[in-house]
């Protein structure tokens, strides 16, 4: 069974810093892209930052670059959300979510297809 565990969210002020952690379990981590994804309210869902564990492609979001950074500890079969400067419009909901089939050039959510259950990530100004 495929599961996916995310950790680290929590109250910052603006121009702190989180660390997110996603656990996984279940599936060849090697084989699969990772993807962080974040889902304000009434917003929709959008990829954050991803990255392919078979060759190493990334995509992140115009509105995280130079502050975000994402890594994959193979070993631990985790993948990391670094987020550094830290906005009020970065206040949302944060999942993480894995898909076999994916390049990680690839963050479209809508083609992921295993889930974390999110963690909150709040940032008051």
């Amino acid at each position: 069974e495929v599961q996916l565990v995310e950790s680290g969210g929590g109250l910052v002020q603006a121009g702190g810093s989180l660390r997110l952690s996603c656990a996984t379990s279940g599936f060849t981590f090697d084989d699969y892209a990772i993807g962080w994804f974040r889902q304000a309210p009434g917003k929709e869902r959008e990829g954050v930052f991803c990255i392919s564990n078979s060759d190493g492609t990334t995509y992140s979001a115009g509105s995280v670059k130079g502050r975000f950074t994402i890594s994959s500890d193979n070993a631990k079969k985790s993948v990391y959300l670094e987020m550094n400067s830290l906005k009020p419009e970065d206040t949302a909901v944060y999942y993480c979510a894995a898909d076999p089939y994916l390049s990680g050039t690839t963050c479209n959510y809508k083609l992921y297809d295993y889930w974390g259950q999110g963690t909150q990530v709040t940032v008051s100004s």
